[in-house]
Order: structure tokens, then sequence, then C-alpha cells
């Protein structure tokens, strides 16, 4: 009975560089400017806006209407609004972002839903523009 619990659980919130130091539970709203130095897992409902210097996770039963800045960010429930993650977004099956996002990488699983514009961040140039091969011409 307990252990299918930490099985579910495993599968639903993967582990992003530790555990969440701050949970927002199913039964809780809350509106206005989160900041943490830590990771934090949402379940509930947040509006505002979101900025950690750790991973932020949103659970399957999250509703997030919010510009987030953070490390890594993993969707599995529901988010409106801008995203910034510096590493990795990843959107799980259950996932679901509307909105603009920025990342260095992107990974949305089969049944995850993104509606937006997506840009990559990179501290790799961006090559020149390269032309076609000139025909030699003999005369």
């Amino acid at each position: 009975m307990f252990g299918n619990r930490k099985q579910s659980q495993a599968i639903s919130a993967p582990a992003l560089n530790g555990k969440p130091e701050t949970v927002i539970g199913a039964n809780t709203s809350f509106v206005g400017t989160l900041k943490s130095d830590g990771n934090i897992r949402i379940d509930g409902r947040v509006e505002g806006d979101i900025e950690i210097l750790g991973n932020l996770i949103i659970g399957e039963t999250g509703q997030v209407i919010a510009t987030i800045k953070a490390q890594n960010v993993h969707v599995s429930g529901a988010v409106k609004g801008e995203i910034t993650a510096l590493e990795q977004l990843e959107i799980s099956p259950t996932g679901k972002v509307w909105g603009d996002i920025t990342t260095s990488a992107l990974h949305i699983e089969p049944g995850g839903l993104f509606r937006g514009q997506s840009s990559m961040t990179t501290n790799i140039d961006e090559p020149l523009l390269l032309e076609a091969p000139r025909p030699d011409r003999r005369d």
C-alpha cells in the first residue's frame, strides 16, 4: 500500500537535484510574488511571479498563472505565463504549458502540451552565414 504510493510519487515528480524545500499543497492557493533560494513543489494554485534559484516542480494538480524563473522546471500540471528555465524545461505527459518559454534544453514527453513561442539560450556564438559553393569558371 505505502510502497506503491512512493513509486507513483517518484514517477510524477522526478528528483531535480534534491528534494523540494517548500511545498504548496493541493488545497492551497497563493497570490503574489514567490521567491526562494531552494527547490519548490507546487500541487496547489499559484498566481503572480515565481523567482527561485533552485528547481521548480509543478505537480499534476498544480495550476500556475505566473511569470516563472528557475534553474530547472518540471511541469506535470498546468502553467499559463512566461517560463525561463536557465538549464532545462521538462513537460510530462500530463503537463500543459500556455505561454512563451526560454531555456537551454526543452523536453516534451508524448502527451505533453506546449502552446507558445520558444527560444533557446546558449553560450555558443551564432555561426557565420555559409555561402553556397561558387561554380569554378574556367574559360
